[in-house]
């Protein structure tokens, strides 16, 4: 409900009294509705999964101030898988087995999920999830992403990049490419590197390192060498802060450097962040604020977020691919009135959900729909989209 809303409920029920609210706007009753989840509550992914575990807080909250599951409280269950995938398939083995939850969200970063999903698989259980980077390994029939990238981003996605680029009047002519082996970060690095041979630019760096690296002062000092046009930067988390850091160190800085999936709050609040360039499906600003949801969503999450003392208060592209998750968990329970997860899967897989980012089928293949993917850039402290045009930010360009 948007606040405006709230408020002509409250103004009734002042002038009439004892007026009764829908059902399902009730005060909740019986056993809880108990959802279970892991996330990298600690471990190289804390820094953004924190970030889920404030947005499915205050989600909950809200849900259950407009009556809950089906007439029935819901309860969050939430465990540390430590960023480790081996951890996180044994505890969704125990929240379906031991806690016995009734429904499934899906944990942070693609490793993590992968091993989620073989757990719902093997219950049949529904599985929405919300950070999953690579749409082919997706074969469970009901899996569904929340995290808007196509069925094919290492085509779309780097596309999109390289149009905005060539949009510009001095486009890059040669890239390096530095990235993570992460599996979600490294198969997008490689689908990037294909589309900028195809485009025409000359490749003068291509360099690899493994997930928990630290020491970022060699890879600096090889991409300040190769004097790229274009640096991407295959990133997750706090990587990018420290290869950005390092390469303060020596005395360079990248003419335009691209991230992945940078953390959002550091990124912004470093110095060495400004003008970076990202992947986003929302941001705090106008158009994607125009909606009553939305807005009074980023004003509970600067809020919570200011008190949780969170580094970035603002909504962007973590917290709403979460928000977004909870939004297609609460429609496909409301739509098939039950918690049957096959129900859940079939009302899902038939009907378009309305979220944050917009509205999303999942009908394609893998049970993904569009790429809404779209550019955003660090200025002024803040992230702000600036491609496709129709999205950007009141008064924002693309800044080299």
């Amino acid at each position: 409900m948007t606040l405006s809303r709230r408020r002509t409920l409250s103004a009734i029920g002042a002038a009439a009294g004892a007026m009764a609210l829908p059902a399902w706007a009730q005060a909740p009753a019986g056993q809880p509705v108990r959802i279970g989840s892991t996330l990298a509550l600690t471990g190289p992914l804390s820094a953004t999964a924190l970030t889920h575990k404030l947005v499915g807080e205050i989600y909950v909250d809200q849900l259950n101030k407009r009556g809950g599951l089906l007439g029935r409280r819901v309860e969050w269950i939430v465990k540390d898988d430590q960023s480790k995938p081996d951890l996180a398939r044994t505890l969704y083995e125990q929240l379906v087995t031991a806690d016995k939850v009734d429904l499934l969200m899906g944990p942070y970063a693609t490793g993590a999920i992968l091993s989620a999903m073989g757990v719902a698989q093997r219950y049949n259980k529904v599985l929405i999830h919300h950070t999953f980077g690579i749409p082919s390994l997706a074969k469970y029939d009901m899996q569904f992403p929340a995290w808007s990238l196509g069925a094919n981003p290492q085509t779309t996605v780097s596309n999109s990049l390289f149009d905005m680029l060539a949009a510009q009047r001095n486009p890059p002519k040669t890239i390096a490419i530095v990235t993570s082996k992460f599996p979600s970060i490294h198969f997008m690095s490689l689908g990037g590197r294909e589309i900028a041979k195809k485009r025409g630019l000359k490749e003068v760096l291509f360099l690899e390192w493994d997930f928990g690296n630290r020491d970022f002062g060699p890879i600096a000092a090889r991409v300040k060498d190769a004097k790229p046009d274009l640096l991407w930067i295959g990133d997750i988390a706090l990587e990018g802060n420290m290869l950005l850091e390092a390469m303060k160190k020596i005395d360079y800085v990248p003419p335009v450097h691209f991230h992945l999936y940078p953390a959002p709050g550091p990124m912004t609040k470093s110095p060495e962040g400004d003008k970076a360039l990202a992947l986003t499906i929302f941001e705090e600003h106008p158009p994607f604020t125009n909606s009553g949801t939305a807005a009074e969503f980023v004003a509970l999450f600067n809020e919570r977020a200011k008190a949780a003392g969170l580094p970035d208060s603002s909504v962007e592209v973590q917290a709403a691919a979460s928000f977004t998750a909870w939004q297609l968990l609460e429609a496909g329970v409301r739509g098939s009135n039950s918690l049957d997860d096959k129900k859940i899967a079939e009302y899902l897989k038939k009907n378009r959900i309305d979220t944050i980012q917009g509205r999303l089928r999942f009908d394609g293949p893998g049970n993904y729909g569009d790429d809404l993917m779209k550019i955003k850039q660090v200025q002024g402290g803040q992230w702000k989209v600036v491609w496709p045009e129709s999205f950007a930010a009141p008064g924002a360009k693309f800044r080299p």
